[in-house]
């Protein structure tokens, strides 16, 4: 395993917030676990990580009850970490980065909520710390800021990390990837049982 899915703030402080229906895709649960049997598929570390803000009475404090991931994506399985962060990254104030390096980790794929802030956040902190970032854009979700629209801050997303910090790619990309992996190995093993 070289390859780690970091799932980043797929929690349900967001579906408590009144911008909840303004999210361009309140079904990203969806797109989430497809990545997430696509990295168990491939053995891949899945690691999740949610967003807390302790004391401040909001959505994000644990005391609330809503730092938890979504109600609908597939629970974790033993061995697949479940971290919190108080920060926008999801390096700075988390084990992740002492996880990776001990799972051999090179590699990896991102996803999850706020495509412009804490998911491009970790990918650019990861790419600076010498991990290939794949940024899986339909696997994240966002809304309107500062006038410009979901699709916009996605476009502009994809535009500043696009060959600098990540690699982007959809769900769908990465399943015919994986595919075509399978394909290649059986048709592999079968030139070597001949």
């Amino acid at each position: 395993m070289n390859r780690a899915l970091i799932v980043v703030d797929v929690q349900e402080s967001f579906r408590a917030r009144p911008e909840w229906s303004r999210m361009a895709d309140p079904d990203i649960a969806r797109s989430v676990d497809r990545l997430v049997a696509l990295a168990r598929d491939r053995g891949d570390l899945v690691v999740r990580v949610l967003h807390t803000e302790p004391g401040t009475g909001n959505v994000f404090d644990p005391e609330r009850g809503h730092v938890r991931p979504l109600a609908e994506l597939a629970p974790a399985l033993p061995g697949e970490p479940v971290l919190t962060k108080t920060s926008h990254n999801c390096f700075t104030t988390t084990e992740l980065q002492r996880l990776l390096t001990e799972a051999g980790v090179t590699a990896l794929t991102v996803c999850g909520i706020r495509t412009e802030q804490c998911v491009e956040t970790t990918a650019r902190i990861g790419s600076d710390l010498g991990y290939a970032i794949t940024f899986v854009t339909d696997a994240t979700t966002t809304d309107g800021v500062g006038g410009f629209s979901a699709a916009q801050i996605v476009q502009r997303t994809e535009a500043v990390l696009r060959d600098r910090f990540a690699r982007i790619a959809t769900v769908a990309e990465l399943e015919a990837e994986r595919a075509a992996e399978r394909t290649a190995g059986a048709g592999g093993l079968a030139v070597s049982a001949g």
